[in-house]
């Protein structure tokens, strides 16, 4: 059976994250993942957990009224918080079938200082990873934490594993009625 999947991103990472996601789920499928590009409705860096949700969230239902002969949609939105001990960067994932919809949060983790100060003056945090870091369009590469850990994990690799999380409720439908 083929699954036609439509990722709310045309990034390249959010694309094969979702992809690789859905690969625990429907190992016997064939599965054909397409990116669109849709707004987010929100500002370019969410800085609060909630405009960070509302992203995702707003990307996955223009995704599934862009193309809606799909069987799932997919809307990633990273974001960052100021927290008592700084700055920190994760995601929201939403996907959807056409009677379910499941959500997961990536892990979170901590912002150099360098990159924290850019973000806070208003600098989107993929460019902000790239003035520090010396690179070009990291976001749409291993992003700032692979940065951080020399590729140990990248940015497809903390989207995925939420990928994972926010499918169960969707593939368990039984369980989370």
């Amino acid at each position: 059976m083929t699954i036609r999947i439509v990722v709310a991103s045309t990034n390249p990472v959010k694309i094969e994250a979702v992809r690789l996601g859905f690969i625990p789920w429907l190992k016997e499928d064939e599965i054909i993942v397409t990116g669109i590009d849709v707004p987010s409705g929100i500002s370019n860096q969410p800085m609060a957990d909630s405009e960070t949700y509302l992203g995702a969230s707003n990307r996955v239902n223009s995704a599934m009224l862009a193309l809606p002969d799909a069987n799932f949609w997919a809307g990633i939105e990273g974001g960052v918080e100021e927290l008592q001990d700084g700055m920190a960067a994760y995601a929201w994932i939403v996907v959807k079938s056409e009677t379910r919809t499941g959500v997961a949060r990536s892990a979170a983790f901590f912002l150099p200082k360098s990159v924290s100060e850019l973000v806070r003056q208003g600098v989107e945090l993929g460019e902000a990873d790239d003035i520090v870091f010396s690179r070009i369009n990291s976001k749409r590469a291993n992003g700032a934490i692979g940065l951080l850990t020399d590729d140990r994990v990248t940015r497809t690799d903390l989207y995925s594993h939420a990928v994972v999380l926010a499918l169960a409720p969707v593939l368990n439908s039984d369980l989370y009625a």
